[in-house]
């Protein structure tokens, strides 16, 4: 379970979305409780970033995704629990962005990395709650980060 932070004052995230809450009904119990946890730290990070705005929460690939639909600060960030290693699930991001690798560079041991697309967790890991919350933050910010280094100065 991730560790609380004084940093994130808790937020309640809204509502889960139908499609959203049946997909997550399917999975083991503590992993749904996993998921739900992290799915608490996307909503409370993304409410913390200014530029964020609200979340538009769906499944996309048949997974819990959360976008930045009305800002289009950021890159999609989906979590979903791997069933082929039932005791994993996972956070995943754009394969076509750099987000992993920075993630990797920036925490080298926080984490388990899947290629450049996923942060694994099992189903017993304590969180690195503070560094994932940079990574989500990172995630969530993307498109406006990449626009913003390309403007001219």
């Amino acid at each position: 379970m991730p560790k609380s932070s004084p940093s994130l004052a808790r937020i309640e995230p809204p509502a889960l979305p139908q499609a959203v809450a049946m997909k997550l009904a399917e999975y083991p119990p503590v992993i749904r409780q996993r998921v739900l946890a992290l799915r608490e730290i996307v909503c409370m990070v993304a409410a913390k970033t200014p530029g964020v705005g609200p979340l538009e929460e769906s499944l996309k690939w048949g997974e819990p995704a959360f976008a930045t639909a009305d800002s289009k600060s950021g890159s999609t960030v989906r979590i979903a629990w791997r069933p082929k290693q039932p005791s994993q699930y996972a956070m995943y991001f754009n394969c076509q962005t750099t987000l992993v690798d920075s993630f990797k560079t920036m925490f080298p041991t926080a984490f388990r990395y899947e290629g450049n697309r996923a942060l694994v967790f099992e189903q017993g890991d304590e969180i690195a709650v503070e560094a994932l919350r940079i990574c989500i933050a990172m995630a969530l910010t993307y498109h406006r980060e990449r626009k913003a280094a390309k403007a001219p100065r």
